[in-house]
């Protein structure tokens, strides 16, 4: 694999645009005589003019190589070993030079392989032409050299990225079968950097999308992450749903948009673009609103087929709905308890957000997930009609009672203040906080 290199003039990447950290990585490598580069992702979204969001890190040293020279340095990986130099939060991940993994395994090199064909094992290691070689697409094959600052790129890398065109690297379906992740990786690439997939790497992705379910389901959790929150959501989601690889991952909601319902797909449409929307305003965003959109159809269709079919009332259906559907998903994508929590919050609120008597709106209004249940019955109201007198009356009743979201109470009414009139900070005095009475020191028993 012959490679082509841009020198310093040649190319737009400056030291100022790599992380301090990194960059200290990279000089310690090379004062110790090891080869260094930063890699991939980092080097690719560079010479797209984009800011990284991580910088990573490929030498020819060996993981116990590299902890011996970074005190703050940690193994991690029985897959891939690597090396997490840790600078506080930040943290940057140093691999070696894999090789061929069919190379004889010794103690420090051990491959291994599923009956599918897919890694179990990779500690293997090589060269950078091995290393290169070994790398899924070729825009992530580029190499940027600490020694003079070059920029080495392999398999027509750069090329590729000019041309802004997606390419695996080797053999797509032996490369899909190693790794089925390299399926969505090549989707979510496609959709984050505009970049066309080539019709030779898209073309075994629909036979061989099943492969995701051999997966472990906490590693597509993380996968999905990336998928769905990066600003490029509803695109990921086209195209996920076009190359059949939406359904390995959540068979669920796949499962009764496959029925004909198409409400539920423009329902997952909207949260993603109000996602989308969100991430381009800095604003904050949570996995949990996300699979409680993906997962609402299969709730409520479940709700109403334990009703009908076990005469269920519509609490009993819905809670067994509820347990029914995220315990199927996990099996598919793991989703952590803290996240699995809200989700059931959210979905909950939905029904207790129709009771409006009383004082329970203003109870309501006091729930930690209040906020996240009440944005979802917006996004619902957008496709229901029958929910838009619901949806405005809880948007103007906040407006009346604002509550205080850090200390979750709401604000003190004035006496006499009309019901449902906004409050300002002279309608009531503060309350003074009581004084404890002092206690009184206990005396010493005598010796």
């Amino acid at each position: 694999m012959q490679p082509v290199v841009l020198t310093r003039d040649q190319h737009g990447i400056s030291r100022r645009q790599i992380s301090e950290n990194a960059l200290k990585v990279l000089y310690r490598l090379n004062k110790a005589g090891f080869e260094a580069y930063l890699v991939g992702g980092g080097v690719r979204d560079l010479l797209l003019g984009r800011q990284p969001k991580d910088f990573d890190v490929s030498t020819n040293a060996t993981p116990e190589q590299i902890k011996q020279l970074f005190s703050n340095c940690r193994l991690v990986g029985r897959r891939f070993r690597l090396a997490h130099v840790l600078f506080g939060r930040d943290v940057i991940e140093v691999a070696t030079f894999r090789g061929h993994h069919h190379q004889v395994n010794t103690n420090k090199n051990v491959s291994s392989q599923s009956s599918e064909g897919m890694l179990l094992r990779d500690n293997v290691y090589g060269t950078i032409e091995e290393d290169a070689e070994r790398r899924d697409f070729t825009v992530n094959a580029l190499y940027y050299n600490i020694a003079d600052f070059s920029v080495v790129g392999f398999a027509n890398g750069i090329k590729d990225l000019e041309a802004r065109r997606l390419e695996l690297i080797g053999d797509p379906e032996t490369r899909y079968r190693e790794d089925p992740v390299r399926m969505i990786r090549a989707v979510r690439f496609s959709a984050k950097l505009g970049l066309t997939i080539s019709p030779r790497t898209e073309a075994p992705i629909q036979e061989l999308a099943p492969l995701l379910s051999d997966i472990p389901p906490a590693r597509l959790f993380e996968e999905t992450l990336k998928l769905f929150l990066a600003g490029h959501g509803l695109e990921t989601y086209r195209q996920l749903q076009q190359y059949g690889l939406f359904a390995p991952l959540f068979p669920e909601a796949a499962e009764v948009m496959g029925k004909g319902n198409n409400r539920y797909g423009r329902f997952i449409e909207l949260a993603l673009t109000n996602t989308d929307e969100r991430i381009a305003q800095d604003m904050r965003v949570t996995p949990a609103f996300l699979y409680a959109a993906l997962l609402w159809g299969p709730v409520e269709t479940r709700t109403q087929a334990f009703m009908n079919e076990g005469g269920l009332n519509h609490y009993d259906a819905f809670m067994l709905a509820t347990d029914d559907v995220l315990g199927r998903q996990v099996k598919a994508v793991a989703i952590p308890r803290r996240f699995s929590s809200v989700v059931r919050d959210i979905w909950q609120l939905q029904d207790r957000l129709t009771k409006r008597n009383g004082k329970r709106p203003h109870r309501l209004l006091e729930h930690p997930k209040f906020r996240a249940g009440y944005d979802f019955l917006l996004l619902r109201a957008e496709l229901d009609p029958r929910l838009k007198e619901l949806a405005e009356w809880w948007t103007e009743f906040q407006v009346s009672n604002p509550v205080d979201r850090q200390t979750q109470h709401r604000q003190p009414q004035a006496r006499g203040a009309q019901q449902g009139q906004a409050n300002t900070a002279s309608d009531a005095e503060p309350r003074k906080p009581r004084k404890r009475p002092r206690r009184r020191p206990r005396r010493k028993k005598d010796a």
